[in-house]
């Protein structure tokens, strides 16, 4: 069903390889005929008959090649769009994953470039983690981490 509907909805996808191919085709037959004439009268037939319209037809295939990838794309876009969309989760459905870390200590490793709460995994159990106040934290210039979101407020 899936790929029934790709062909009825993007024809460019099936039409761009097809001209592909057939540019491809006529290139190598222009460049057989070509070659097997050692006068220059009498290769232009073969350079008008097979090799432009191949290399028109290669440049027509690269074209709808790239449109119909970019309207099958936006095609997925507007499927996402009409998904529903809740703000609130279905009675019954479990919480969200709980707050990796939720201590009021804040901690900072010497040197580093953030700060965390004392019990957030980057710095839990490390020896050389030590207490940070609001002094502290700007003075080093740390930001807050982005794992455990210790508060701002600080």
């Amino acid at each position: 069903m899936r790929t029934a509907r790709l062909r009825s909805v993007h024809p460019a996808l099936w039409a761009g390889p097809a001209a592909l191919a057939v540019g491809a085709v006529l290139c190598v037959v222009g460049w057989y005929g070509m070659s097997g004439e050692r006068f220059a009268e009498r290769q232009l037939p073969y350079l008008a008959s097979c090799t432009v319209p191949g290399a028109a037809l290669i440049i027509a295939g690269a074209v709808l090649l790239t449109h119909g990838r970019s309207t099958l794309a936006a095609s997925r876009v507007e499927r996402l769009y009409e998904l529903p969309a809740t703000a609130d989760p279905a009675p019954g459905t479990p919480d969200p994953a709980p707050p990796l870390a939720s201590s009021g200590r804040l901690l900072m490793v010497p040197g580093g470039t953030l700060w965390h709460r004392a019990d957030c995994p980057l710095v839990e159990g490390k020896p050389q983690a030590v207490p940070a106040d609001a002094g502290a934290i700007t003075e080093a210039g740390l930001d807050p981490c982005p794992i455990c979101e210790p508060p701002t407020g600080s």
